[in-house]
């Protein structure tokens, strides 16, 4: 009998403002997680395509506008069916023009200060993108700062940034880092970390993509639309 077929992702790296030279770095350590198929493509055709077969789609540092009217009707319905939606670091900088996606992803990017090390501090253990973390991480990036609280959205926060770490912090106590939600009857996972391409090289980024795009392509807990239990 031949064995099941991986799950797939549909990682889309598409950018029309800032490009990230991590990118290369990040779907190599996509791929390499081993248990996933993974679709890279910048095409937005990709977009307008029947999505179903895969478990979740990723932005991956995407920028600006990305998607065709074609491609954002698509995936909102995806995702309001039952797909897995990720977002990592600059996907948070992207489809500005589409209310939607502001909503599906809890939160838009407003600054950053400059590129440096700082302290993570996990809010939330009980989740398969934190359960390896320790209680506070040392990690270098870019501090994103968000236009508005994700926790108005009914997010769930995971990580937090320690302001007194770094310089330059401007979203005060409590900055989320990575969070999840629900969205109709699918999931949404994202992390504002991984600027740098050294980020996807470390074991404990990797398994927090890892925990966070499986759960967010069906392994693990489920969470309600408004981001909490069900």
């Amino acid at each position: 009998m031949p064995a099941p077929a991986r799950p797939a992702l549909l990682v889309y790296t598409r950018t029309a403002d800032y490009r990230h030279d991590s990118i290369p770095a990040g779907v190599a350590a996509l791929r390499a997680l081993g248990d996933l198929t993974v679709d890279a493509t910048e095409d937005p055709a990709a977009l307008e395509a029947p999505l179903d077969r895969y478990a979740a789609v990723v932005f991956l540092s995407t920028s600006g506008e990305v998607l065709t009217p074609a491609g954002r009707e698509r995936l909102a319905e995806y995702v309001e069916r039952g797909g897995g939606f990720a977002g990592v670091h600059a996907a948070a900088c992207t489809e500005y023009d589409w209310p939607y996606y502001g909503d599906l992803l809890g939160a838009r990017f407003d600054r950053h200060p400059a590129f440096q090390p700082g302290r993570v501090v996990t809010e939330d253990h009980d989740h398969p993108a934190t359960r390896h973390l320790p209680a506070v991480w040392d990690f270098t990036d870019e501090w994103y700062d968000f236009r508005t609280d994700p926790r108005a959205a009914g997010v769930r926060v995971l990580l937090r940034a320690d302001e007194s770490s770094y310089e330059g912090a401007g979203t005060g106590p409590g900055h989320p880092l990575a969070w999840c939600r629900g969205q109709g009857a699918g999931r949404v996972f994202y992390t504002a970390l991984g600027h740098a391409a050294e980020a996807y090289g470390d074991p404990a980024f990797r398994a927090h993509l890892r925990g966070g795009i499986g759960w967010a392509a069906g392994a693990g807990e489920r969470v309600s639309p408004g981001g909490g239990p069900p």
